[in-house]
C-alpha cells in the first residue's frame, strides 16, 4: 500500500472538514441520532459503528465523497457551471455552491480587466490551536460539528464569502474570487477595459472580515483588514504572492491575531508594469489630500464645538458625538457612517426594513477588564459580515434604509432608560415625527409637549410609550444637528430643525468636504445587501423535527411518555404567520380563523394551551433550554394526564444577509379531569 505523505494527508483531512462545515451532512447527520432516539427509546447513545452504517445506508457517504475535490481533480460538469459564466459582474456568491477550481477554469470576459483574489492558507493563529468539538445528546447537537472561520469581501460594491474552513492555527482556505476592475462603477457592461491611468486612479481597498462561528453557532468578529491592492500593478506579469498579518479589532486592534497568505493577479496582465516610484508616488498624493481634507474638517469642528458650549454651560454634558471609532481604532465622523442605502427588491417597504435590521443580533461590546458598555461604531460591511453589532451600528443601517426609501431620517444620540447611552432613528416629516427603535423595529410617534403648558395639559404624559428620555444630537450623511433647546427631554424636543435657536447645525459643505466617496481614504463605505441564501421550508422542518426529539427527551428524563398530534401542530401555523406580519405591518390579522381552528380539534371536554416565542437564530437547542425557563412553556411540555397531545409548530421567515425570524409555538391539549401536571 503506498504511504501518503504527511503535507497531502493534512491537506485531505482540511477539505473534507472544509466540507462538512458547509454542507448539509450535519442535518443528516442529526436526522439519524433523531430517528434512532425515537425508535431506541432504550438503547442509550449510539454508537460509531452503528452511525457510520446508517449514513451509507442513506447514500450520506457516498454523497460526500463525489462532492470533495482532491488534488487537482476536475470539477463535474454540474459544479463547473455553477462556478463559471460569460458574465463576468457577480456581486453576489451563493456559497453552497462554490467550488475551488484554477483560474484557467472560470469563464471571464477578456476585454474587461479583474483581480483576481486568492485565499491560500493561514498561519500562526495561535488563539485557535486546540479548537474545542462540540458535544451534545441526540438531538441537541449545534448547526455545525466545529468552529469555523469565513472571510468577508467588499470591493467596489462587489461581496463575496468564502466557505467556512477549519479554525485552526494553520487553517486550509485555498479559495479564490475575480473582482471586476473598470473606470466608472456605474458603467456596467459598457465599461471599456481599464488601462493604467484608470488603474492607478482606483483608490478603493478591498475590505477583508474575519469572522468565527462558535460550536453553538454564534459568530464573532476577529479581524477587519483593508487591503491596498494596487501593489500588483508593479509586479512582474502583474501577480504577487503577499502575506496578510490580521491584527484584533477594538481595544485588541494593534495586536495580531494571525497571517493569511494570499495571491493577487491582475487578469489579463498589462503590457508594461508600473514602475514602483510612479505607485509610490499617487499613494502618495492620495493620502496627502485626504489628510489635509481631515485636518480641515478637524479645525472645523474643533471651532463649531467651541461655539456650541459658549451657549450654555450645561452643553458640556450632553451627549453631542461628532466623531466614532470603528473596530480598528480609526476615528470617522459620525455622519461618515450613514449612507443612502437602497435594498433593490430585497426589501418592500421602510417597516419591513425597520423589521429586517431588528433581526440582526445584538451584542454589546465590551473589553476584558471592563464591565461597562464600550462604544465601537463599527463598520457596516464588518457589521453585516458578523450578522450582530451594538445599537448604533443597527442604527446607522436603519436610517440609511430608511433614507434610501426616500425618508427623511438621522440618527439620534440620547439616552434611555436609567440614562443608558442609547441610539435610535427619528423620521421627520411634514406634520408628523416618528421615533424607529432599530433593534425590535418598534415605531413610536411624537407628540412634543410644551413646558410652558398648565399641569392639566401634561397629563398626555401618560400616553408616552418610547423608551426614550433625552436627546443630545441627530445626524445623517448630509446633515449634523446638536440639540441647543433649554432642556435635552425629549418629550419636550420640537424636531423644527431649521429653527437655529434650538438646533445647532454644522455647516453642509463641510460635511460635504470629508464624507463625499472618493475624498477621504479611510471613510467608511456602505455595501449592499446580499439576498438570503436559506431554504425557509426545509430550515423549519430540520427546526421542528429537533424541538420535537428534545421534548421527547425531556419527558422521557420526566418519566413521561410523548404522543404528538399533527393536526393540531399544523394549524398552529397560521398564528405563526399573523405574529411575523404583525411585526412587519403592525396590523394583527387572522386570530379569528386560528381560534375557530383550534376549537374545532380540540374535543369537547379537553383544555387547549399554547406558548409562542420568536428567536433570531436556528439553534434548536439553544431555543429550548431558553423556551423552558417560561412558565407556560415549561408547563405545556411537561403536562401529563389523561388524553395529553403535545403540538409543535416551528416556522422560519428569512430576510436579507440570512437574517431570519424563528418563530415556535409550543401546545398542548388534554382532558380537563384530575391532574394536569
Amino acid at each position: 500500500m503506498a504511504s501518503v505523505a504527511p503535507d497531502k494527508i493534512l491537506e485531505i483531512k482540511q477539505l473534507i472538514s472544509n466540507h462538512l462545515s458547509q454542507s448539509d451532512i450535519n442535518n443528516s447527520i442529526r436526522d439519524v441520532l433523531s430517528d434512532y432516539a425515537q425508535h431506541h427509546p432504550n438503547a442509550g447513545p449510539i454508537g460509531r459503528d452503528t452511525l457510520i452504517r446508517e449514513l451509507k445506508n442513506r447514500g450520506v457517504v457516498d454523497s460526500m465523497m463525489q462532492n470533495i475535490q482532491f488534488g487537482n481533480q476536475q470539477p463535474s460538469p454540474r459544479q463547473r457551471q455553477s462556478l463559471t459564466t460569460s458574465k463576468p459582474t457577480v456581486n453576489m456568491v451563493d456559497t453552497d455552491q462554490l467550488v475551488s477550481v484554477p483560474l484557467e477554469q472560470v469563464n471571464f470576459d477578456a476585454n474587461r480587466r479583474h483581480l483576481y483574489l486568492q485565499f491560500l492558507s493561514g498561519k500562526a493563529f495561535t488563539d485557535y490551536l486546540n479548537e474545542p468539538q462540540s458535544e451534545g445528546y441526540p438531538g441537541y447537537s449545534s448547526s455545525s460539528l466545529a468552529s469555523s472561520f469565513s472571510i468577508s469581501i467588499f470591493f467596489r460594491n462587489q461581496r463575496f464569502r468564502t466557505r467556512p474552513f477549519a479554525c485552526a492555527g494553520e487553517p486550509y482556505i485555498n479559495q479564490g474570487f475575480l473582482l471586476e476592475l473598470h473606470k466608472d462603477k456605474q458603467q456596467g457592461e459598457f465599461g471599456a477595459m481599464a488601462d493604467i491611468q484608470t488603474l492607478l486612479s482606483i483608490c478603493d481597498r478591498v475590505h477583508i472580515v474575519l469572522t468565527r462561528k462558535d460550536t453553538i453557532g454564534e459568530t464573532h468578529l476577529i479581524s477587519s483588514h483593508f487591503l491596498e491592492w494596487r501593489q500588483v500593478l508593479c509586479a512582474p506579469v502583474n501577480k504577487v504572492n503577499r502575506i496578510l498579518e490580521l491584527n484584533g479589532i477594538g481595544a485588541e486592534n494593534k495586536l495580531p491575531v494571525g497571517v493569511v497568505n494570499v495571491c493577487l493577479q491582475l487578469i489579463p496582465p498589462l503590457s508594461e508594469s508600473v514602475s514602483n516610484d510612479i505607485l509610490a508616488a499617487q499613494l502618495d498624493l492620495e493620502h496627502s489630500k485626504s489628510t489635509e481634507r481631515e485636518r480641515l474638517f478637524l479645525i472645523y469642528a474643533k471651532q463649531w464645538w467651541k461655539e456650541f458650549l459658549e451657549i450654555r454651560e450645561e452643553h458640556r454634558t450632553r451627549l453631542v458625538k461628532i466623531f466614532g471609532q470603528d473596530e480598528n481604532g480609526v476615528n470617522h465622523p459620525v455622519f461618515s457612517f450613514v449612507q443612502p442605502l437602497r435594498s433593490g427588491r430585497l426589501l418592500d417597504t421602510p417597516r419591513e426594513a425597520a423589521r429586517f435590521v431588528s433581526l440582526i443580533g445584538y451584542d454589546r461590546h465590551s473589553v476584558v477588564g471592563n464591565t461597562d458598555r464600550t462604544e465601537m461604531w463599527t463598520q457596516t460591511h464588518a457589521f453585516l459580515a458578523r450578522n450582530c453589532g451594538d445599537c448604533e451600528n443597527h442604527a446607522v443601517l436603519l436610517c440609511s434604509l430608511l433614507l434610501g426609501f426616500g425618508l427623511d431620517a438621522y440618527v439620534c444620540i440620547g439616552t434611555k432608560g436609567k440614562n443608558q447611552i442609547h441610539s435610535w432613528v427619528v423620521t421627520i416629516g411634514a406634520d408628523d415625527v416618528f421615533f424607529w427603535e432599530s433593534l425590535n423595529g418598534n415605531r413610536y410617534q411624537h407628540i412634543s409637549i410644551d413646558p410652558d403648558d398648565p399641569p392639566l395639559d401634561k397629563l398626555s404624559l401618560n400616553n408616552i410609550h418610547h423608551p426614550y428620555k433625552t436627546i443630545g444630537c441627530l445626524f445623517n450623511d448630509k446633515s449634523f444637528y446638536a440639540n441647543i433647546q433649554p432642556t435635552c427631554n425629549v418629550d419636550t424636543c420640537v424636531f423644527r430643525l431649521s429653527d437655529q435657536s434650538k438646533w445647532k447645525a454644522m455647516s453642509h459643505d463641510a460635511i460635504a468636504s470629508v464624507n463625499t466617496p472618493g475624498l477621504v481614504l479611510t471613510a467608511p463605505v456602505m455595501p449592499h445587501l446580499m439576498s438570503n441564501t436559506l431554504d425557509p421550508v426545509a430550515l423549519s422542518n430540520d427546526i421542528e423535527k429537533q424541538i420535537r426529539a428534545l421534548i421527547i427527551q425531556h419527558r422521557k428524563d420526566l418519566g413521561y411518555t410523548t404522543q404528538f398530534d399533527d393536526h393540531l401542530s399544523y394549524l398552529l401555523s397560521p398564528a405563526l404567520s399573523s405574529y411575523e406580519l404583525e411585526r412587519v405591518t403592525g396590523l394583527s390579522v387572522g386570530n379569528e380563523e386560528f381560534q375557530e381552528a383550534v376549537r374545532r380539534a380540540v374535543p369537547n371536554g379537553h383544555a387547549f394551551k399554547g406558548f409562542p416565542i420568536q428567536f433570531v437564530h436556528k439553534n434548536a437547542r439553544k431555543a429550548f433550554v431558553f423556551s423552558l425557563k417560561n412558565g407556560l412553556c415549561e408547563e405545556i411540555v411537561s403536562c401529563h394526564g389523561d388524553q395529553v397531545r403535545l403540538a409543535v409548530r416551528v416556522r422560519v421567515f428569512t430576510y436579507p444577509e440570512n437574517a431570519m425570524a424563528t418563530w415556535m409555538m409550543f401546545a398542548c391539549r388534554y382532558k380537563s379531569v384530575g391532574s394536569t401536571k
